[in-house]
């Protein structure tokens, strides 16, 4: 196979070096002959005649004339400029195989001249062989090779040098591609087409057998195989990393190679020489031959030319001892750290303190006995002031939205920090493609101190639609959800705000209807991120309405005269604080939800007739940094404590509620009439709910590598009664286990995901008043475009509910781990399926859970 291949390589090249030839041999005697045939003085003036058009071309004349830039009337040298410039300028066309210009004849002062051209053929049809079918039309597209594209040999080339590239990028360091094309007789408008063949031979895949090392006696081999992060040798028990060999990957390992030397002291290292030796077709060695040179240390440091700051404040940052081993890349790290934008190194110092045209270079000033000297020599500047800021790409997203989140301001001093916070606002906004934000840093001013911004965004899809069906709770579901999370209210009545939907103001409005033959939930939420928009302060409201039935065993049918009924209605400011720093938001609202039952009689509620109120306060303290992309953190942190309580009605109503918690204890709740009295007495506890409820929750990134992130969490929640002889109420409880998606919140409970259980089966059948968990995720993204994100997850997670304080065991816990993918679509929110194992029992059973499969739709990343 390989012996075809380079068979079919040389005799293309063969094919190409005689077309050459002939070309310049047929340019060479045109030129002659025409000479011989014309007579003509050379550099004489002449006014241009006629241009006539020949050749195998489809193109018009006049429009060729037009292209090349000769007149009819004007002026000309024979041979001459203008010649020479039309000829180049169809050439650069890109449409033409050749190009020759002819004088044709003189008259007098009169010069005629031809144009023979023959046009590039078209591409008629692309065979690819060497891969699999449904890898070819990925090859085409890539490679533009669509029907009618003109054929040039600056195509055939980069479709060859692109395709084997892709292949030796996976791995296949032998890859080779041929490309040859076949002419067709010319059509009725006599066109000339090709078709191409375009033949792969991968070759084995190869691996890296072994990395070797001369000349290495400080460092071991280990540690040397450690530093190259992308080269590695076979080793059967790595996942992340294959052995396979990729030219720039390898290259960057050399440098980062050096770097480890230099982290060790040595700054002399060096690379003098390495090789590849082919052991097979499937496996290679690579041999690094290496020069350590001697150990240094750290010795005197100086700052030169620092006015702003002192130098033990620089010094405070740079954070090296004089004796301490050289490390060339630490030094390098502490006064710019390229990797990290907010790193603490001097660079940001003077950045954040208006310094842009600061520069800060180390230099060494002395090597004697192996201590190196330096001086880090400080051109500070002028402080830098922004001068124009702008936003552009913002097609749907209105001005002020934007203005709004933006820390930089005209005016005001240059701060590196204000920027990346800015940054990360825009991206938690959601309107924009996280990964596509840019600040563009232009117009320099060094003598004014001035500098200009633009933040450059890229629109994304903001408003999602969730329409679904499913079987559940003994009959079909079906959801309808829409949520706008950029709209604009004020445009509700302009016809021609509806795009579909009036948009650009940055408010969210969502609407949700689901309903089976047992239940039937609407809901209707808005909000307001800037009220008033001068400050960040949002209101929102919402409003609720949920109806229950219960089953008819002999119907097998809802009975719709036994019904539980729930109507919401809550109101709520949050606003961001200044202290202790602005990443801190205070949230209070205020809530009423009325319960109403009908002939509805279950475990759950010891009265079928009757109704319930709550009134509600909720306050909540949340602090959020995480990093740019909102559905894909990379960093940063996210915590939040809630305290939900109501007004304390026992100690103002004139209730016994001790005679009748005495009075129920007595009662038989067996005998009909004592469980009719039972139902009065809890329905007298219960029509208006008193109780509290403190919940705590924070969620923690952390890049490992690249953009392989660990997620750390964890949660509590505690639902207590202010007066102990009217209890807990049978309301808001914590439901843990599953998926944490609820269809229904029948009673204002709370939907606590663990996965690996079924859902909501590590609580009673009342649900519990306490609970609390663990979780950790290892993320990695399979893509993170503006049209889909998608990242696949490892989990562990281990949680536990309990009826009541006295219970209470917070290591007593139901463990799990699995796998998980996840997807990201704008329209749609985010989807996902987790793969779960239960490693604990179900309460009142012996066996561990074992398997769990989960479906998200549409929950919190």
């Amino acid at each position: 196979m390989e012996k075809q291949v380079n068979n079919l390589a040389n005799n293309l090249l063969l094919k190409t070096y005689i077309k050459s030839l002939l070309t310049v041999f047929i340019f060479i005697t045109s030129f002659v002959v025409t000479a011989q045939k014309s007579d003509f003085n050379q550099g004489k003036k002449y006014i241009l005649e006629e241009v006539k058009v020949t050749g195998n071309t489809n193109f018009n004349p006049s429009t060729v004339i037009s292209f090349s830039r000769l007149k009819i009337g004007e002026e000309i040298v024979i041979p001459g400029e203008q010649i020479s410039n039309a000829i180049k300028k169809l050439w650069d066309s890109n449409l033409f195989s050749s190009i020759d210009v002819y004088l044709a004849k003189t008259d007098g002062e009169k010069a005629y001249l031809e144009i023979n051209l023959v046009d590039l053929p078209e591409l008629n049809k692309v065979t690819i062989k060497g891969v699999k079918k449904g890898k070819i039309d990925g090859l085409i597209t890539e490679n533009d090779l669509s029907k009618g594209t003109k054929v040039t040999e600056n195509l055939v080339t980069t479709t060859r040098n692109y395709i084997s590239n892709k292949y030796k990028k996976q791995g296949f360091l032998n890859a080779k591609t041929v490309v040859t094309t076949k002419e067709l007789s010319t059509d009725s408008i006599e066109k000339a087409r090709v078709d191409m063949l375009v033949f792969i031979d991968k070759g084995q895949k190869v691996k890296i057998a072994n990395i070797s090392f001369n000349g290495n006696e400080k460092v071991s081999d280990k540690k040397l195989r450690k530093s190259m992060k992308n080269t590695k040798q076979k080793n059967l028990f790595r996942i992340l990393k294959r052995s396979k060999y990729i030219k720039e990957d390898y290259k960057e390992d050399l440098v980062s190679l050096i770097d480890t030397y230099k982290e060790n002291g040595y700054r002399d290292a060096r690379i003098i020489g390495d090789s590849i030796v082919y052991k097979n077709d499937k496996t290679i060695s690579l041999l690094i031959d290496l020069e350590e040179g001697e150990q240094y240390k750290f010795g005197k440091i100086k700052f030169v030319g620092n006015a702003v700051f002192t130098d033990q404040q620089l010094h405070s940052i740079l954070k090296i001892q004089e004796g301490s081993t050289y490390n060339g890349v630490e030094l390098r790290k502490r006064i710019a750290d390229e990797s990290k934008p907010d790193a603490v190194d001097i660079t940001n110092l003077y950045q954040d303190n208006g310094y842009l045209f600061s520069t800060i270079n180390p230099v060494e000033t002395s090597a004697e006995g192996n201590i190196i000297d330096m001086e880090i020599r400080i051109s500070e500047g002028k402080p830098a002031y922004f001068n124009n800021v702008s936003v552009s790409g913002n097609d749907k997203t209105n001005d002020h939205v934007v203005y709004r989140e933006l820390r930089t301001k005209p005016g005001t001093l240059y701060r590196k920090s204000d920027v990346i916070r800015t940054i990360r606002e825009l991206g938690q906004l959601g309107f924009f493609d996280a990964q596509q934000l840019t600040p563009n840093m232009k117009n320099f001013n060094t003598q004014d101190g001035t500098v200009d911004i633009d933040y450059e965004v890229v629109e994304r899809g903001s408003s999602q639609i969730e329409l679904q069906g499913g079987y559940g709770g003994g009959g079909f579901i079906g959801t309808l959800g829409l949520s706008f999370n950029n709209f604009a209210i004020k445009d509700l009545f302009n016809k021609e705000a509806y795009k579909p939907i009036p948009s650009g103001d940055g408010q969210s409005l969502a609407l949700r209807l689901q309903a089976s033959q047992f239940f039937q939930t609407y809901s209707f939420s808005f909000s307001e991120p800037w009220l008033g928009g001068k400050r960040p302060v949002q209101l929102s409201t919402s409003i609720s309405h949920t109806r229950q039935f219960l089953f008819d065993p002999q119907t097998r049918r809802a009975d719709k005269d036994r019904r539980f009924n729930i109507t919401g209605v809550s109101i709520g400011i949050a606003k961001r604080l200044k202290v202790p720093d602005d990443y801190f938001t205070l949230s209070q609202s205020i809530g009423i939800q009325h319960y109403n039952l009908k002939n509805y009689n279950t475990g759950l509620f010891t009265f079928g007739d009757g109704y319930s109120n709550n009134l509600s306060y909720t306050i909540g303290l949340s602090r959020n940094n995480l990093s740019v992309d909102p559905i894909y953190p990379t960093g940063g942190s996210s915590f939040a404590i809630t305290g939900k309580l109501s007004l304390p009605y026992s100690l103002f109503n004139n209730v016994d509620y001790e005679g009748l918690k005495n009075e129920r204890d007595a009662l038989d709740p067996t005998n009909a009439d004592d469980l009719t009295r039972i139902g009065e007495i809890d329905q007298e506890r219960f029509n208006w709910l008193e109780f509290y409820k403190v919940k705590l929750k924070g969620d923690w990134y952390t890049r490992i590598w690249d953009k392989l992130v660990i997620k750390s969490g964890l949660e509590f929640g505690f639902l207590g009664a202010y007066n102990q002889d009217r209890g807990v109420i049978p309301f808001e409880r914590f439901f843990l286990g599953g998926d944490g998606l609820g269809n229904f919140a029948l009673d204002g409970r709370e939907i606590i995901q663990l996965r690996g259980y079924p859902n909501q089966a590590l609580s009673s059948q009342d649900g519990g008043s306490i609970y609390n968990k663990f979780s950790m995720e290892l993320r990695y993204p399979i893509t993170l475009g503006a049209q889909a994100k998608i990242y696949g997850l490892a989990f562990a997670e281990a949680g536990a509910s309990f009826d009541n304080f006295r219970d209470y065991d917070p290591f007593n816990l139901n463990r799990s781990a699995g796998v998980g993918l996840r997807i990201f679509m704008p329209a749609f929110g985010l989807l996902g399926i987790d793969f779960g194992y239960g490693f604990d029992a179900l309460p009142g059973q012996t066996q561990r859970n074992g398997q769990e499969i989960h479906f998200i739709i549409g929950q919190q990343f």
